[in-house]
C-alpha cells in the first residue's frame, strides 16, 4: 500500500518538480521586469481572482466531487454508462464556465473593489488592476476544463501529464517575456502578460486531452442536466468549494488584507507564496491526488481498514517529507529569496518583505498538507457537511488572526494568520474524522512527527551554520551547499532513528513503476 502510493506520487512529483522549476524561472523574469510595483501589485491581485476561482470550481471542488462518483461508476457501471458521465459533466462544465466567464468581465470592476479594497485610495492601481482581471478572466474557463481531465486522469491512475501540464503557463509567461514583452511599450508589458495566462490555460487543457483518448475514453457534448451522476456530482461540488479551498479563500482575505499595507505587500505575500508552495506541491499535495482515488476506491468497496491505513500513511510522510521543508525554509529563506527574486527591480527591501511572509507561511506547511488530506478522507465517503463547516470555522479565525497579528507583523502577520487557522483547521477535521471511523493510528503519527521533528532541527542548525557561517560571502553557493547538507543530515539522522518513513521515500526513486501508472 504504502509503495504504491508512493510510486504514483512519485509520478506526480517529477511532473509537478519540472512545472515547478519553469514557474520559478517565470517568477525570475517577472519580478526582473516589473519589480513590486504597481503593475506587480495589480497584475497577482488581479491573478487572485481567477486564481481562486480555479480553486473553487476546478482541482479543488471538480476534483474532490468529481473522483469519488467516477470511481464509483468505474467499479459498479459498464463502460459505456462511465463515458456518458463523463460527457455529461463536461458538457456541464463547459456551458457552466462560459457563463462563469461572460459574467466576470462583465463585473471585474465589482469584484476588484471587493478584492482590492485597499486599492480604492490609489485610482491608477485599481484601474489597472480592473483592466487585467477583465482580461485574465477566460483563464477560468480553460483551467476549469482542464481540472476535469485532471480528475479523469488520476482516477485512471494516470499522474504525471496532469502533473506537468500546468507548466504551459509558465511557458506561455516566458515566452511572451522573452520574445515580446520588448517590442512593447510598459503600460502594454503588463496587459500581455495578463494575455498570456489565458495562453498558458489552454495549453494546459489542450497537453492533457490526448491522454484522455489514449486511454480509451472522450469529451464529447451530451446535454443531460437530469444525469443522476451530474446531480450528485453537484450536490458534493456546493460545499466543497469551501470545504476544500480553505487555504485559497485565506490567501483572498490576505490579498484584501495586504492592500492596506505599504507597495509592494501583495507581491511579497504572492512570492513567498511561491516558495513555499514548491515542496507542498511536489510532495504534500502530490500524496492528496493519489490519496483521493485510493480512499474513493475503498470507500466504494466498503473497506474502512484500507481508506485509514492510506489515510495513516498519508499524513506520517507528510510530516516525514514538509517538517524538514518548513524547518529549510524557515532557515535558509532569505538566501533563497536573494538568489531567486532580488535583482532589477526587486529591491532588498521587498526581499525583506518578502522573507517575513515566507518564515511564517513555513510554519504552516504540514498543516495545509494535513488539512487536505483529511478533508479528502470525508469527500471519498461523500461526506461534505463536516469539512464545509470546520472551513468556515477556519476562515473566521483567519480574519480573527490577521486583526490580532497584521498591526505588529504587517505582510508576516497575514501569514502567520494563515498557518494558524490551517493548524486548527486539520486537527478539528481529524478529531472529527475518528469519531466517524474510529481510531486513525494516533499513536504512530505522533511518533513519526516526534522522530522528524528531531532530525529537522538538526538539519536546520546544520543548514543555518553553512548558509550564515561559513558561506557567508557566497550566498547561492551557501545556499545550495546548505541545502544539500542539510538534507543529506537529515536523512541520515532519520536512517540512525530508524524511521520507518524513510524506506517508502526511497522507494519513489529506486523501485519498479507499478501497474496502471504513466
Amino acid at each position: 500500500m504504502s509503495t504504491e502510493l508512493t510510486k504514483k506520487a512519485g509520478f506526480i512529483a517529477v511532473g509537478t518538480t519540472v512545472s515547478r522549476i519553469l514557474g520559478y524561472f517565470r517568477d525570475m523574469l517577472v519580478a526582473h521586469a516589473f519589480g513590486a510595483g504597481l503593475a506587480a501589485d495589480a497584475f497577482y491581485a488581479a491573478y487572485r481572482i481567477p486564481n481562486l476561482l480555479r480553486r473553487l470550481l476546478g482541482e479543488g471542488s471538480l476534483s474532490a466531487s468529481f473522483i469519488p462518483v467516477l470511481s464509483d461508476y468505474l467499479h459498479t457501471k459498464t463502460k459505456e454508462e462511465t463515458q456518458e458521465l463523463i460527457s455529461v459533466v463536461f458538457t456541464a462544465l463547459t456551458i457552466l464556465m462560459a457563463i462563469l466567464t461572460v459574467l466576470g468581465v462583465i463585473f471585474s470592476d465589482k469584484l476588484v473593489s471587493i478584492i482590492a479594497y485597499g486599492f480604492t485610495n490609489d485610482p491608477d492601481k485599481l484601474s489597472l488592476t480592473i483592466s487585467l482581471t477583465r482580461l485574465m478572466f477566460p483563464f477560468v474557463f480553460f483551467i476549469c476544463l482542464a481540472a476535469l481531465l485532471l480528475g479523469i486522469l488520476n482516477t485512471l491512475s494516470a499522474f504525471f501529464i496532469p502533473a506537468v501540464a500546468p507548466a504551459s503557463l509558465s511557458i506561455a509567461e516566458i515566452g511572451f517575456i522573452m520574445g515580446i514583452a520588448p517590442a512593447l511599450s510598459p503600460d502594454n508589458q503588463i496587459k500581455g502578460l495578463a494575455i498570456s495566462v489565458i495562453v498558458g490555460g489552454i495549453g494546459q487543457f489542450l497537453v492533457q486531452w490526448p491522454k484522455i483518448c489514449a486511454l480509451g475514453w472522450h469529451l464529447r457534448w451530451k446535454l443531460k442536466f437530469s444525469h443522476p451522476g451530474l446531480k450528485q456530482i453537484g450536490t458534493l461540488m456546493i460545499p466543497s468549494m469551501i470545504g476544500l479551498s480553505v487555504d485559497q479563500i485565506n490567501a483572498f482575505v490576505d490579498t484584501m488584507a495586504a492592500s492596506f499595507l505599504e507597495l509592494g505587500s501583495i507581491t511579497a505575500l504572492y512570492y513567498s507564496n511561491r516558495v513555499m508552495q514548491l515542496p507542498l506541491a511536489i510532495f504534500g499535495l502530490a500524496l492528496a491526488s493519489v490519496a483521493l482515488p485510493a480512499m474513493s476506491r475503498a470507500a466504494a468497496e466498503k473497506n474502512m481498514e484500507s481508506l485509514k491505513e492510506t489515510l495513516n500513511f498519508s499524513v506520517r510522510f507528510i510530516l516525514f517529507i514538509l517538517i524538514p521543508s518548513a524547518v529549510g525554509l524557515m532557515v535558509l529563506g532569505m538566501p533563497i529569496i536573494h538568489v531567486l527574486f532580488e535583482r532589477g527591480n526587486f529591491s532588498h527591501q521587498a526581499a525583506l518583505m518578502t522573507n517575513s511572509a515566507l518564515f511564517f507561511y513555513s510554519f504552516g506547511l504540514p498543516a495545509y498538507a494535513i488539512a487536505k488530506v483529511m478533508a479528502i478522507a470525508f469527500y471519498s465517503q461523500k461526506e461534505t457537511k463536516i469539512p464545509v463547516q470546520v472551513a468556515a470555522a477556519a476562515m473566521v479565525l483567519n480574519v480573527v488572526l490577521i486583526l490580532i497579528l497584521m498591526p505588529y507583523l504587517k505582510v508576516g502577520g497575514l501569514a502567520l494568520a494563515t498557518a494558524l487557522a490551517s493548524y486548527f483547521n486539520f486537527s478539528v477535521l481529524a478529531w472529527l474524522l475518528r469519531k466517524r471511523i474510529g481510531p486513525l493510528g494516533i499513536r504512530r503519527i505522533l511518533q513519526t512527527a516526534t522522530k522528524t521533528m528531531i532530525a529537522a532541527t538538526v538539519m536546520g542548525l546544520v543548514s543555518y551554520f553553512i548558509a550564515f557561517r561559513w558561506l557567508v560571502d557566497y550566498p547561492a553557493g551557501g545556499m545550495v551547499l546548505a541545502l544539500v547538507g542539510g538534507m543529506a543530515v537529515f536523512f541520515g539522522t532519520a536512517y540512525v532513528m530508524k524511521l520507518e518513513e524513510l524506506t517508502p521515500v526511497l522507494s519513489m526513486v529506486f523501485k519498479d513503476k507499478p501497474t496502471g501508472g504513466d
